[in-house]
Parts: structure tokens; C-alpha cells; sequence
């Protein structure tokens, strides 16, 4: 097999690997939190800044989103959520608005984190990904020459 053929299996084993943990994670979240992946991933981000908010751009960026996504689901999870972030303007920039994670979205997160890590354990232990994951590491050293 050439080298562009197994880079492409390799970049295929990804990101199979990639959509089933991020499908698997939003059904339990959704199950057991009524919360998406991505405000999940607002909620995270937010946690590791040391003050504890960001800039929507920067959240946008994090997350992947659009800027009008951004937006709803932000908006959303100050309404919603019962308050997990609080959305404010900046002095500086009127037209720039920041994301807070409140206290009550510290708690969700602990909550919500246990059952990511849940999840994420069950199904990494799993065959099919458990064997992607050796195909894509084996390929990796391939391409690299390790």
C-alpha cells in the first residue's frame, strides 16, 4: 500500500473514531444532563481560564462554531441552562461580548465531567475503536519512521 494510501486510512480511522466518541458522548450527555456536547465544551473552557471567561470569538474558535451559533447557544445556556454562564460586554469594545461560567456551571461541569469520563472509558475499552486505534498509532509510526 503507498504512503498517500495509508495517510488517507489513517485520516479515515480519525475521524470514524473521532464521530463515535463525540456521538456516543452527546446521547449520554443528552440522556443524563439534558445537555449538548457543545455546551459542555462552552462550560470546560470556561472552567480552565483562570477568570473564568472568554471572549464569544474566542469560545466560537474553541468549540468550532459559527459566530451566529456561537451566539444562540450562548444565549441559550444563560437562559436555558438556569444560568451555567452569564454573557456580558466589555468596556472597551461595546460591540464584544464575554461568556462567564457561573458558579451554578461549575457544579453542572463536575457533575457533567464524570460522565464524560464515563463514557469515555467504556468506550475506548471498546474493540472496534480499541483496534482503530492501534491501526492509526501503527500508520502513524509508519509515516514518521519510528
Amino acid at each position: 500500500m503507498s504512503s498517500e494510501q495509508t495517510l488517507l486510512n489513517t485520516w479515515l480511522s480519525f475521524t470514524r473514531i473521532h464521530a463515535e466518541l463525540a456521538n456516543e458522548l452527546d446521547r449520554m450527555l443528552q440522556a443524563r444532563h439534558q445537555t449538548a456536547l457543545n455546551e459542555f465544551y462552552v462550560l470546560l473552557f470556561l472552567s480552565k481560564t483562570p477568570e473564568k471567561k472568554l471572549r464569544l470569538l474566542e469560545l466560537q474558535q474553541l468549540v468550532g462554531l459559527s459566530q451566529s451559533a456561537m451566539s444562540r447557544l450562548s444565549v441559550r445556556m444563560e437562559n436555558k441552562s438556569c444560568g451555567v454562564i452569564q454573557r456580558l460586554g466589555y468596556e472597551d469594545d461595546r460591540r464584544g461580548v464575554c461568556a462567564i461560567i457561573t458558579d451554578l456551571g461549575e457544579i453542572r461541569l463536575q457533575e457533567i465531567l464524570s460522565t464524560v469520563n464515563e463514557t469515555l472509558e467504556k468506550s475506548l475499552k471498546n474493540n472496534d475503536i480499541d483496534t482503530a486505534l492501534k491501526l492509526f498509532v501503527h500508520a502513524k509510526k509508519q509515516n514518521t519512521g519510528e
